[in-house]
């Protein structure tokens, strides 16, 4: 097994407009013998776009421990793929993380593509401090979450979350409940698609302004972190 050899490429795509993909990416794409994807139907629109052929195999949450293991001896004998989800990095909140832990047990080499991700253009159009934060993702949804709620309270790096369209209302609500309706919370949805949204406020304000209007498209919620108290350095 030749070492130095990628047998895998973690390849970026976009999160909602098609031009968004790298030109890296595409030649990936192009070299590699099988794609492995979240949604074979939704890679497929995207190679077509671009006029790529290449054979694509299901790889989802729902499968990935099914199928890692006849991955894996196709890439120990030599087979090159890239893994792509349906939107963004594969990995974040997205399946990747088993493949590329079963790889690097086995000595295969990885190579991951940079590119979209949809909680940075949220996390920077918030106009929230950047330098730290913490990337939640999708919260559970009922066990541990208020818990969740109450410590992020006294955060003090600004969060970053995602969440579904049918349950933003209610992730707002607890926000305003556990974080508080002062706090400033910034809402992206639709991302570099036509329909693309930002809405910045207070937290009451963002919940009365998505209460009042059908939510639709993938969605990030970024939260101002808990005031930092400055100490008085002077004697």
């Amino acid at each position: 097994m030749d070492k130095t050899k990628v047998s895998v490429y973690i390849v970026p795509t976009p999160i909602g407009n098609l031009g968004d993909i790298t030109l890296r990416g595409l030649e990936v794409l192009k070299s590699v013998d099988t794609i492995l994807a979240e949604d074979t139907r939704t890679s497929g629109n995207l190679l077509r776009h671009y006029a790529i052929s290449k054979p694509l195999q299901s790889f989802h949450i729902f499968n990935e421990h099914k199928a890692l293991n006849a991955i894996i001896q196709k890439l120990k004998d030599g087979a090159t793929m890239a893994l792509v989800s349906d939107a963004g990095t594969p990995g974040i909140s997205d399946p990747g993380f088993l493949l590329v832990r079963e790889c690097l047990k086995n000595d295969l080499v990885i190579e991951c593509l940079p590119g979209a991700t949809a909680f940075v253009p949220a996390l920077v159009k918030s106009g929230f401090p950047t330098d730290r934060f913490v990337f939640e993702g999708f919260l559970p949804h009922k066990k541990g979450r208020q818990t969740i709620f109450k410590q992020l309270a006294s955060e003090e790096r600004t969060i970053v979350l995602y969440e579904s369209p049918h349950r933003l209302v209610k992730t707002l609500e607890q926000i305003v409940e556990y974080i508080g309706g002062d706090r400033l919370v910034s809402v992206s949805r639709e991302l570099t698609k036509m329909h693309e949204e930002t809405f910045t406020g207070k937290a009451t304000e963002v919940l009365a302004h998505f209460s009042a209007k059908e939510v639709k498209g993938e969605i990030v919620v970024v939260v101002q972190g808990a005031n930092v108290k400055v100490e008085d350095d002077s004697e």
